[in-house]
């Protein structure tokens, strides 16, 4: 089954006017805190919509209104819906009572902790971010869970929200919206290294690229990424290895040294990144030739061969500029037999 429908999140003063849908029976949004609006009626525009759902839900009458999206929601159970998303920043009236739940202005920064769809965080991430029309696709399990997100037709990272003792909470966060507030996610991590006559360890140093959301032109681990979705630590290893570095290996060759809890709060591009991996930590000690890989330029600008004891005066005195965590190389370098 299609429909069309409308979304609008009105706007004052910083706040958002929200819907706590609680009276309609047998309601998709029962208990959840939405924006007003409704479906299409024979032969309505989506504006037509918009005016005449946001008039009917809170009494106010629209007069300066913004068309901000597109979204295909697939629910998986059977329903697939085209909500045109609006904000809306003029208006007029006495604000109503509404039939299908109690209407609120909330902070925008305090909707975040209302009871919302996981995707309508991804769309008020982006209400923040962008002001460019986007489409976004949204697709459910049937039961409430996202699995799988995407904007403008490209695949869209989707992780599973953990406990801070690294078990899955049943709960799939986009990506951006997990580093917005900081959800406990996994990762894995793999260093390469070969052995050498000072410390009697190499430690192959990846180059973020510039265009790294996070931490851009900073030296990190070799090859490090985000578990996916019903993904695990050993598959996501072998993935960044291949992905970034174009090492092609198996498992056999990985040696676990164990799991790192890390975090850290900055600013990149103006906008808050907020980290909280829990990692499983490999080694790699097969031959590499750094002039034959084949690096991701997405992600990696360059490599380079560091000895174990200079790369750890440079990461603590801050001479190197990188985004390595401290425990994370003493890690490593107890499991060598360094420290």
């Amino acid at each position: 089954m299609t429909q069309l429908s409308t979304l609008c999140y009105l706007e004052r003063d910083g706040k958002y006017l929200m819907l706590h849908r609680t009276m309609k029976k047998n309601d998709v949004n029962k208990d959840k805190w939405i924006g007003v609006g409704g479906h299409f009626e024979a032969d309505e525009s989506p504006e037509e919509c918009l005016l005449r759902e946001v008039w009917e839900e809170t009494g106010y009458t629209l007069t300066a209104y913004r068309y901000r999206g597109i979204v295909t929601f697939v629910s998986g159970d059977g329903v697939t819906e085209y909500m045109s998303l609006f904000t809306a920043d003029g208006f007029t009236g006495q604000q109503q009572p509404c039939e299908e739940g109690q209407l609120e202005w909330v902070d925008k920064q305090d909707v975040w902790k209302l009871n919302i769809w996981e995707g309508d965080k991804i769309f008020f991430r982006l209400l923040e971010e962008t002001k460019e029309f986007f489409s976004l696709k949204l697709v459910y399990d049937g039961t409430g869970v996202l699995v799988s997100a995407a904007l403008n037709g490209k695949s869209m990272e989707l992780f599973d929200v953990l406990t801070r003792e690294g078990v899955r909470t049943g709960i799939v966060r986009e990506r951006g919206v997990a580093h917005r507030d900081g959800s406990p996610h996994a990762t894995s991590h793999v260093w390469a290294i070969r052995e050498n006559d000072r410390s009697g360890y190499d430690l192959l140093l990846q180059k973020r690229s510039k265009g790294k959301d996070s931490n851009p032109g900073c030296y990190d681990i070799s090859a490090a990424g985000h578990v996916a979705a019903g993904d695990d630590y050993p598959a996501t290893a072998l993935r960044e290895l291949w992905e970034e570095l174009g090492i092609r290996t198996d498992l056999a060759k990985l040696r676990f040294v164990g799991i790192h809890r890390g975090g850290f709060e900055q600013v990149f591009y103006e906008k808050p990144f907020r980290d909280y991996e829990i990692s499983a930590v490999y080694i790699y000690q097969e031959p590499i030739d750094e002039n034959e890989l084949c690096l991701q330029q997405s992600e990696v600008e360059a490599v380079r061969w560091m000895d174990y004891r200079e790369c750890e005066e440079m990461v603590k005195c801050g001479s190197l500029p990188n985004c390595i965590y401290e425990d994370e190389l003493l890690l490593v370098g107890r499991f060598l037999g360094l420290v």
